[in-house]
């Protein structure tokens, strides 16, 4: 669908300069830019790729000579990366979902069906499940007895939604991702290997064969409104008390949440992070790549977690973390530097050595 150039800046709420009813129909990186596209060039440093595009009209950053760059208009945008988001609202064309319930879709006779509904084919729907108004579900998802799926949710390809889920508005869920399966709880009659290690931190007395018994979880997964989950992503049912997933939360792909953990508003969880079972993770927490949170244990409210961090304890609210263990940043730091001195340090403490070694005898 094509967009005039003033009707993107009226949505994004920015300021434009030039021939304002030129349309284009998508966005382009600066060199690859034909004449339809809005090319991106929100940075100076991507300024020079617009010679070498096609582009005619492109979003810039405050103050750009759109008129020496060779443009005929151009968008003007003061923080780029929001700008791309209404951009990319507008120009998305959304995935094709046919209004109704596809003559393939299985829906049981007891679910609720909110109007304006888009079911694809091949989609199971279980008794009692409730979807909201103008709720898109593409193909081969199934939504499982007695979930609850809030209005304008967006369920994508092959996605599983478990029993007495229970999803607020809004949810967006990307391929593959299951919500609701069981936790992964287990426990042997006798005291276990684990369980001796962790109460004298290592040492073990007897190595015995031991056997594991199976703990059903009996909770399920409550997750609030605005809440986004990348492919493959794993969200365990609780114990006996739900999952649950805070509001505004975003979950990007493979991550995984364990069993009776509790996720705060308006998170950011970056791929293959892992939370252990019964955690509590704070508000408007950030962790990075392939974070690790330990079992039962407190992450306060704004805590960073840069990538690959892994946290062993309880986090103080706005704690900014890195490392293995997890150690307050500047903290890190100092310890990284102290490592690329060691070398350093050990050819000296071997010269010092030689030398006092060659020091004569004294009575």
């Amino acid at each position: 669908m094509a967009h005039t150039i003033r009707d993107i800046a009226q949505a994004l709420g920015a300021e434009a300069e030039g021939d304002l009813d030129l349309t284009v129909l998508r966005a382009s990186e600066p060199a690859a830019a034909g004449p339809q596209d809005l090319a991106l060039a929100m940075d100076p440093r991507y300024g020079d790729g617009i010679a070498k595009g096609q582009a005619q009209v492109a979003m810039l950053w405050p103050g750009a000579d759109w008129r020496a760059l060779g443009l005929k208009a151009a968008i003007f945008a003061p923080r780029g990366r929001l700008a791309m988001a209404g951009l990319s609202v507008m120009l998305d064309p959304c995935p094709a979902i046919a209004p109704g319930v596809h003559p393939m879709a299985l829906v049981d006779a007891s679910a609720q069906i909110g109007a304006g509904a888009a079911i694809g084919p091949f989609v199971v729907i279980g008794a009692g499940a409730v979807i909201g108004a103008r709720a898109r579900i593409a193909s081969h998802v199934s939504v499982a007895e007695g979930a609850v799926i809030g209005d304008d949710a967006l369920i994508l390809q092959g996605a599983r939604i478990g029993a007495r889920v229970r999803i607020g508005h809004r949810f967006i869920c990307q391929p593959g991702a299951v919500v609701g399966a069981d936790g992964f709880s287990f426990v042997t009659p006798e005291k276990s290997g684990v369980e001796e290690i962790r109460a004298s931190l290592g040492k073990r007395d007897d190595i015995r064969a031991q056997s594991w018994t199976r703990i059903h979880s009996l909770g399920a997964v409550t997750i609030g409104d605005d809440v986004e989950l990348g492919a493959n992503v794993a969200i365990d049912r609780g114990t006996i008390r739900d999952t649950v997933i805070g509001s505004g939360t975003k979950l990007d792909n493979l991550v995984h949440i364990g069993h009776n953990v509790q996720v705060g508003r308006d998170c950011l969880l970056c791929g293959q992070v892992g939370i252990a079972g019964s955690a509590r993770i704070g508000d408007r927490v950030v962790l990075g790549g392939q974070c690790g949170v330990n079992d039962n244990i407190f992450v306060g409210d704004d805590v960073i977690a840069g990538g690959a961090t892994k946290i062993f304890t309880n986090a103080p609210a706005g704690r900014v973390l890195l490392g293995y263990p997890a150690v307050k940043m500047e903290t890190h730091i100092e310890m990284q530097k102290a490592l690329r001195r060691l070398p350093r340090m050990a050819g000296r403490m071997a010269a010092l050595e030689k030398a006092i070694s060659l020091l004569p005898d004294v009575d």
